[in-house]
């Protein structure tokens, strides 16, 4: 009896790891001309991180191979201007780099914020590289710009953002004004301005 239920415990606990492992990655499909580093590049993990979550022994991958992409979820803050976890940064400096290069510091902090609100908020996926790829979610990813190394503002705008400072006043929504004709967008509810970005709820 005692040993049948520490094996349905490991089972239990088994399971529960997995369920947890599964929600903080996502998977991606191998296309023509992918290499191993380039999607580490573009993914912002490590080529010997990647080969470790996925058992692979040589850097050699075929088209339409599945890979995993070990992505930690951010832990919500816990209290006003609490660090968030967990995030991989130059990940988020990337997109912070594509979409607000030209904007003020402050700026970039609000953009890399609103990334981050959506990780936290109930309507939007619960890791980092699922709100960055999320379809249509960013201009920069659809067109290739988030994939550019970002500079040396954008990292520690990411840094700030993450450890807590959200000059976007919570914002899940921000674009330019002057060059968005969306319409769903254009019914947010815009709660401050920034450079050229307005960011809404």
């Amino acid at each position: 009896m005692g040993k049948y239920l520490i094996i349905v415990m490991i089972a239990i606990l088994v399971t529960a790891l997995c369920i947890s492992e599964s929600s903080a990655n996502w998977t991606y499909t191998v296309k023509r001309g992918d290499t191993l580093h380039s999607i580490s590049t573009r993914v912002g993990v490590g080529v010997s991180t990647l080969r470790s979550w996925n058992g692979l022994w040589t850097n050699h991958l075929r088209v339409g191979q599945r890979i995993t992409i070990p992505t930690q979820t951010v832990a919500p803050a816990q209290a006003q201007g609490g660090s968030r976890v967990g995030v991989d940064r130059y990940l988020l400096a990337r997109l912070v780099h594509a979409e607000a290069e030209a904007e003020p510091y402050s700026g970039k902090v609000a953009v890399a914020a609103v990334v981050l609100n959506r990780i936290v908020s109930p309507r939007f996926p619960n890791t980092l590289a699922a709100v960055l790829y999320q379809p249509l979610a960013f201009e920069s990813v659809a067109n290739g710009r988030v994939y550019t190394n970002p500079n040396s503002d954008s990292i520690r705008a990411a840094g700030d953002a993450i450890n807590g400072w959200d000059p976007s006043g919570g914002a899940l929504y921000f674009f330019n004004p002057a060059k968005t004709a969306n319409r769903f967008i254009w019914t947010r509810l815009i709660i401050t301005r920034i450079g050229k970005h307005v960011f809404a709820l």
